[in-house]
């Protein structure tokens, strides 16, 4: 019998609301079930979607093997699986099988879309806040074998919820930069603010983001030398300090201080209108070492569309990709996974994202103690992709 999303949350995780209706979350299930089956007609024994629900479930709850995915077929409640519509167990190489053939461009772009509509950062309405969105590859480290390279996925992630809204498998031999622009392509990026680092500070890239409506934050290092000599040589010492942050965490303690120069057009970058110069002061809380780091950067964020504290929130957001890689590698083993078949490592790492997607649209900040729950009340899973028995 259904119920209302909203209090099956509140029962998940009671102090946290949701930022987008409930009403809203019902097809996902329908999504899985519409991708493309690479399978062959005869002799299928299973609904695509209905293997595809499955490895989310037993994912959900922290399921990292696809042996881990067939244990928890195994061990959930016969109406749980009539549920989701399995009538028999699938053995972990069926799962294998499945998902070394699907199309990962196909099943990222149905689940990047479904999670830019549905758990993209909350905007308010009468002031709309610019929505941050990191550009950041990651290498599935045990997917290496036999000489072949390791799956290496480029990813966009919205910083506040820390959803992958797209992603795109980097090609053998090469590097992140031609995949940028297919990784942003699909997207509607107006009143998104694309941040990077130095390896996607590439002038294509810049036409590009602002081609399709957003602006961009990027970091400038020594592959755009004539750039960063540009930077290093303004006025820093004239421009007065704009916002300061202190911080204290991981171990050592930060101060972080930030400029914004005006310098349109003379930059030697396209749209870039504002120079940054942030000055990062680490010390560590066990040696008392002190270490003070400058980083530049472009933006093409005039004035009066940004100020100095939102530059220093949007520059510092950008960190939560790197956040969403240690979740990926610590809580679900990532790294350590063997899966390496087709593209079953690509289809696992976006079903890790759909999860963590999930989990953070219920409110949930310890991803840990979520996976647990969800692993021992598997009725809150179905209830949270509105799978309801």
């Amino acid at each position: 019998m259904s119920s209302s999303l909203i209090d099956v949350l509140q029962r998940h995780c009671e102090h946290v609301g949701l930022p987008c209706p409930p009403e809203q979350l019902a097809s996902l299930r329908e999504i899985l079930d519409r991708l493309p089956d690479p399978r062959r007609v005869r002799g299928r024994r299973y609904r695509l979607g209905s293997l595809l629900a499955l490895c989310l479930l037993a994912v959900l709850g922290g399921a990292t093997t696809l042996a881990g995915i067939a244990r928890f077929a195994v061990d959930a409640a016969p109406e749980i699986r009539t549920h989701i519509g399995l009538t028999r167990l699938p053995r972990a190489t069926t799962l294998g099988r499945l998902l070394s053939r699907i199309d990962g461009d196909v099943f990222d772009d149905a689940v990047g879309a479904w999670l830019a509509r549905y758990c993209r950062d909350p905007v308010e309405e009468e002031a709309p806040a610019l929505v941050g969105l990191a550009v950041d590859g990651k290498a599935i480290r045990g997917s290496r074998h036999d000489g072949r390279t390791a799956v290496h996925l480029l990813a966009a992630v919205l910083h506040e919820s820390q959803a992958v809204i797209s992603q795109r498998q980097i090609a053998a031999k090469s590097n992140e930069i031609p995949a940028f622009a297919p990784l942003l392509e699909p997207l509607d990026l107006r009143g998104h603010v694309i941040t990077a680092d130095a390896l996607h500070t590439q002038t294509g890239h810049a036409e590009q983001i602002t081609a399709q409506g957003a602006h961009y934050i990027l970091v400038v290092k020594g592959n755009q030398k004539k750039l960063r000599r540009q930077l290093r040589r303004l006025p820093w010492r004239e421009v007065p300090l704009q916002h300061r942050t202190r911080d204290q965490r991981h171990g050592r303690r930060e101060i972080r201080r930030l400029k914004v120069c005006t310098v349109q057009p003379g930059l030697l970058f396209p749209h870039a209108v504002q120079a940054i110069e942030v000055k990062r002061r680490r010390t560590s809380r066990r040696t008392g070492k002190t270490t003070i780091k400058t980083i530049y950067a472009v933006t093409s964020l005039t004035p009066d569309q940004v100020t100095a504290s939102q530059l220093a929130e949007l520059i510092r957001g950008h960190w939560q990709v790197e956040a969403l890689h240690h979740v990926r590698d610590v809580i679900f083993a990532e790294d350590a996974s063997s899966v390496r078949t087709g593209t079953a490592p690509r289809a696992m790492a976006t079903l890790r994202n759909l999860a963590i997607g999930l989990i953070r649209q219920a409110g949930w900040t310890n991803i840990a103690a979520a996976t647990d729950h969800y692993r021992s009340r598997t009725d809150h899973a179905l209830q949270l992709l509105d799978l309801e028995i």
